[in-house]
């Protein structure tokens, strides 16, 4: 027969079990890397990174941004850059109001490459065309801050992927944004 101790006592081994073991075991598998975390984003997170960082007035404050400085020679892949910066503006749908493209001109720049597309250009500091000297396409928040760059893919499928990875997080963002 089962003594109301032993019985006490079992269940409160039981509910000890029930509590600590999940804790145990979601220990072990953070200890040893077992778990891999996915990242939502597909673009690559910039930190602390902003425009009273790099010397630069904000070109479009309250507004969000997609920034792209034009080489001193635009290329096969320059111009695709600038058409798959058009094509997602496009793409933002009835949030394009929400976002301006910003090209970088500085001297060296092919503006000759520019005709034919409605962007607001801009000229960087110093800092910032150093930052953008790879080609990469950034996102600023309404803030100020850089927040996600897109290095140069080599070839236009790999670019129109690209193009469709930055939508999404600029949906996402914008998603989440109450501001610009």
């Amino acid at each position: 027969m089962n003594s109301p101790q032993k019985s006490g006592r079992k269940t409160l081994v039981l509910l000890l079990l029930a509590f600590v073991l999940p804790v145990v075991a979601a220990k072990l598998v953070l200890s040893f890397d077992l778990y891999n975390g996915g990242a939502t984003n597909k673009g690559q997170l910039l930190e602390s990174v902003s425009y009273s960082n790099l010397a630069m007035a904000n070109p479009q404050p309250q507004e969000w941004q997609l920034l792209y400085q034009l080489p001193s020679h635009c290329d096969v892949t320059c111009e695709d850059r600038l058409y798959i910066l058009q094509q997602s503006h496009t793409a933002l749908g009835r949030n394009q109001d929400r976002v301006h493209t910003i090209i970088m001109v500085n001297q060296q720049s092919d503006t000759a490459a520019l005709t034919g597309f409605d962007f607001v250009t801009a000229t960087p500091s110093t800092e910032l065309s150093q930052l953008l000297n790879q080609q990469q396409l950034v996102i600023v928040d309404p803030l100020g801050s850089l927040v996600m760059s897109y290095p140069i893919a080599s070839d236009h499928q790999a670019q129109i992927m690209q193009g469709k990875a930055l939508v999404a997080d600029l949906r996402k963002l914008l998603k989440l944004s109450r501001i610009g």
